[in-house]
């Protein structure tokens, strides 16, 4: 397995698991969030970016890379604008006051950890498909 394959899987792991944590953190605090935004959050920033770690995975390099790059990139706009941007309870400043201090402190590290493990994920992306359309690089 080439080592732009291995990145990009790691990226996709880091991903996982941050986003894992924040989502605890996000029921602990209730915080709410609309229809849309759950949806968003299940279809672009949980289901995606797994698909195309299996598309990687399986030697579909550039379908993965594709998907991984507008899932992760989706999801960094996404973050960006709701954790920094836009003021609501999802902002890293205004938190409800519901929960245990350490779950805010959770919230708003994973909130930060998300920026880089989705950018350096679309960066894996890039790569991929850098690599040419059609060609295999799993190493398979």
């Amino acid at each position: 397995m080439q080592k732009g394959v291995r990145f990009a899987l790691g990226m996709i792991l880091a991903h996982v698991a941050v986003n894992a944590v924040h989502g605890a953190a996000h029921r602990e605090l209730a915080i709410p969030l609309s229809r849309s935004q759950e949806l968003f959050i299940v279809l672009v920033i949980g289901i995606a970016p797994v698909l195309a770690g299996a598309l990687i995975w399986r030697g579909i390099a550039f379908g993965g890379g594709l998907l991984l790059g507008a899932s992760l990139a989706g999801a960094l706009v996404f973050g960006i604008w709701n954790h920094f941007v836009a003021i609501s309870h999802d902002h890293v400043s205004h938190l409800p006051i519901t929960g245990t201090p350490g779950w805010r402190i959770l919230f708003q590290a994973t909130a930060i950890l998300l920026v880089p493990t989705e950018g350096l994920g679309c960066w894996a992306a890039l790569r991929l498909l850098k690599r040419g359309s059609g060609s295999s690089i799993a190493g398979r």
